[in-house]
């Protein structure tokens, strides 16, 4: 595994792990590195510097672990918050649930969960408005 810290044409610094360097170029040639900011696909390794373990204990951590550590995982932190009050979760039902809501067979109501990826595109070829998360959610059981 490799970090590489990463910039955006829009300007957004961000971190990402990949499994080699060679994963990352093929990943980025094929537009599937996007910003963790804004989600642009124009992003390239910005300058970094090497991490060198000197023995001293050199991070601060002034909060705790799970807690937000940056701009960006406030904001996907508090998507989450409301999407979790305020969405039903259906779990891997979702791409039958999201149709059946569609098509005037279920109430319409705000859903969120698990869909294959041929699922979501034949949704979202279908008319169907479906957009994915930026996290993975809670799985809920009764």
């Amino acid at each position: 595994m490799i970090q590489y810290s990463l910039k955006c044409a829009n300007g957004h610094d961000f971190d990402s792990w990949f499994q080699s360097a060679d994963a990352f170029d093929r990943l980025a040639q094929a537009g599937l590195v996007q910003c963790s900011v804004c989600g642009g696909d124009d992003v390239e390794k910005a300058v970094m510097t090497p991490r060198v373990n000197s023995g001293r204990e050199t991070a601060r951590q002034d909060g705790p672990l799970s807690a937000p550590a940056s701009p960006a995982e406030q904001a996907v932190a508090e998507l989450r918050r409301r999407i979790e009050e305020n969405a039903d979760y259906v779990g891997k039902d979702f791409a039958t649930e999201a149709r059946a809501i569609h098509e005037g067979e279920t109430p319409e109501r705000s859903i969120y969960g698990e869909a294959k990826l041929d699922d979501a595109r034949a949704l979202a070829e279908d008319g169907i408005p479906v957009a994915p998360l930026p996290f993975m959610p809670n799985r809920k059981t009764n």
